[in-house]
C-alpha cells in the first residue's frame, strides 16, 4: 500500500480508480467488510483500490478538544489498513476550505482529481458541508460523472451495529472481550518505548514507558496485557493507561508495561501492547510501598488470568 499526501504523487490514478471514504478509526469488522467490497471491485475493474482519509479527522476538527477520543492512532490505522490489499491511501489534510466545501463541490473534486470510476461507501456516509450529500446524492452525481456507487450495508454483531462509536464504548467501559468482538481483534496501542525515571526498576517492576500521542485514550486503567517486542517475541504482562497519580502530577497520558519473565533494553523499539482484562481503575495510593504492594497483585491477577484462559484452551 502506497501513503500519498498529495494529489500530485497519485500517476498511478491517471486511468481511474475505485474510491472509499471514511475515517476507518479502528479499522473494525465493518470496516473489513466494505473494504473488501472495495477490493473486489477493484480486482474486477483492473483498477487501483484508494482509501481516502481525513487528518484531522473532521469531528475533531470542529469538536478540537471536546472530540471523543480516538480508538487508534494515525500511524496504527495505517498499519491496519495495509493489511487489507488496498493499493493506495490517500490522507487529506481537512481544513477550513474542505469544512466550508459543498457536496457538489466536493463529488466534482473527486472526478477531477481522482478520476474515480466506482465509489464503494457505507450506508450512513455523508459529506459535504453541513453533511448535505449522502448515498443517493452520489448516485445521481454519478449518472453525469459516470462512476458506479456501491452501498456496503451495516455490520452486526450480536444484534449490534458495528461502529466505532460502539467500541469506544466497549473500552470506556472496559469491556474489552466486547470490543475485540466488534474490532475482530483484540484492541491494540503501539508506540516506541522511551526512557522514564526508573521507578518501576526502583520498585522492583520495570516497565516499558509508551507516549500515548493521542491527546485523549478510549481506556484508562489497569490491564492484563501481552507486549510484542520488535523481535516477534509475545510476552505477557500488566499495563497502566493513565497519568500516574502515585508518581507525579502530570497530564499526559503514559501507558506503562511491565513484562513477566522478560530482562533486556527496549528503549527505542516499537512494541504492541494487546489489552485482554481490564484488573482495576487507576487509583492514587499514600506511598510507593502501598503502590509496590497493588502491583505485586495486579501482577498475579494477570498471571491467573493467561493461565485461566491456556487451560481454557487445552
Amino acid at each position: 500500500m502506497r501513503l500519498i499526501r498529495h494529489i500530485t504523487d497519485a500517476e498511478e490514478l491517471a486511468q481511474g480508480c475505485v474510491l472509499t471514504i471514511g475515517n476507518f478509526d479502528g479499522v473494525h469488522s465493518g470496516h473489513k467488510m466494505m473494504l473488501e467490497a472495495l477490493v473486489k471491485k477493484s480486482n474486477a475493474m483492473n483498477l487501483p483500490a484508494v482509501v481516502m482519509c481525513f487528518e484531522p479527522q473532521p469531528i475533531e476538527y470542529f469538536r478540537g478538544a471536546d472530540a471523543p477520543a480516538r480508538i487508534s492512532t494515525a500511524r496504527d490505522k495505517i498499519v491496519q489498513l495495509s493489511k487489507t490489499g488496498v493499493n493506495v491511501l490517500y490522507l487529506v489534510p481537512f481544513n477550513d476550505a474542505l469544512a466550508t466545501m459543498s457536496a457538489q463541490q466536493f463529488v466534482d473534486s473527486l472526478h477531477q482529481q481522482l478520476n474515480v470510476k466506482s465509489l464503494v461507501v457505507g450506508d450512513d456516509f455523508c459529506f459535504g458541508k453541513n453533511r448535505q450529500g449522502d448515498y443517493a446524492f452520489l448516485q445521481e452525481a454519478g449518472k453525469g460523472y459516470g462512476f458506479s456507487v456501491q452501498k456496503s450495508d451495516s455490520f452486526i454483531v450480536n444484534d449490534n451495529r458495528v461502529s466505532s462509536t460502539l467500541i469506544r464504548e466497549a473500552l470506556e467501559k472496559g469491556e474489552l472481550e466486547k470490543a475485540a468482538d466488534y474490532l475482530g481483534r483484540r484492541y491494540v496501542i503501539s508506540g516506541r518505548v522511551m526512557h522514564g525515571h526508573k521507578r518501576g526498576r526502583e520498585l522492583g517492576f520495570p516497565t516499558a514507558n509508551i507516549r500515548v500521542k493521542n491527546r485523549k485514550t478510549p481506556i484508562r486503567g489497569v490491564f492484563a496485557v501481552t507486549i510484542t517486542v520488535e523481535s516477534g517475541l509475545v510476552y505477557e504482562g500488566v499495563a497502566n493507561v493513565g497519568t500516574r497519580p502515585s508518581i507525579e502530577d502530570v497530564t499526559a497520558v503514559l501507558l506503562e508495561a511491565h513484562l513477566f519473565d522478560f530482562s533486556g533494553d527496549l528503549y527505542g523499539q516499537r512494541v504492541s501492547v494487546g489489552f485482554y482484562k481490564k484488573l482495576r481503575k487507576e487509583k492514587k495510593f499514600d506511598g510507593l510501598e502501598q503502590l509496590k504492594a497493588q502491583i505485586a497483585i495486579d501482577s498475579t491477577q494477570a498471571k491467573a488470568y493467561f493461565n485461566q484462559q491456556r487451560t481454557q484452551q487445552q
